[in-house]
């Protein structure tokens, strides 16, 4: 029985514009086969929601009343500053294993998209394969911990033909 590794929670309609189901199938499933994890053993949570809902979460979860593009929750702390994070164990049941939650704010990231001329799918794609990787306990705090999880972004990214969005573009 083959589940979809992305279960979407679509709360504004703009968000199917974009496809957001098959785009986020795509990111996630990239992601975590670059990183050599099989994605049928995996699953993940997507609110695919609006400005309003996110600066909510913000609020809530980090003290931070404002909008941003995308927001995780791991459903477990695998991180190790300076190193790569412990990667996830598929249950021996063979049930999915939950890697946890997104939300990705519609406004913000087509505000960030036209504010920088790229693509919107592009940019939310690259937000989550950054978000998949704050659930895999990659994160951006130290100058080491950003230059890996940049890296890694930058690569998953290449591998499904986006430019890497850390990399100065010659105009």
């Amino acid at each position: 029985m083959e589940t979809d590794l992305v279960g979407v929670n679509i709360e504004d309609e703009r968000w199917h514009t974009l496809g957001i189901e098959a785009l986020a199938q795509r990111a996630c499933a990239a992601t975590l086969q670059h990183l050599g994890i099989d994605p049928q053993y995996f699953e993940i949570s997507l609110l695919a929601c609006d400005d309003t809902r996110i600066a909510d979460l913000n609020a809530e979860f980090r003290g931070k009343p404002a909008p941003t593009n995308v927001l995780s929750w791991p459903a477990q702390d695998r991180a190790r500053p300076g190193e790569h994070p412990l990667p996830p164990e598929p249950d021996p049941s063979g049930m999915p294993e939950e890697l946890g939650d997104i939300a990705i704010s519609y406004d913000t990231c087509a505000r960030e998209a036209a504010e920088s001329g790229k693509d919107i799918n592009d940019h939310v794609t690259h937000l989550l394969v950054h978000g998949v990787l704050h659930l895999l306990g990659y994160d951006h705090i130290s100058d080491q911990d950003a230059a890996i999880m940049e890296r890694l972004e930058g690569e998953v990214l290449g591998k499904l033909g986006i430019s890497d969005p850390y990399r100065v573009q010659d105009t």
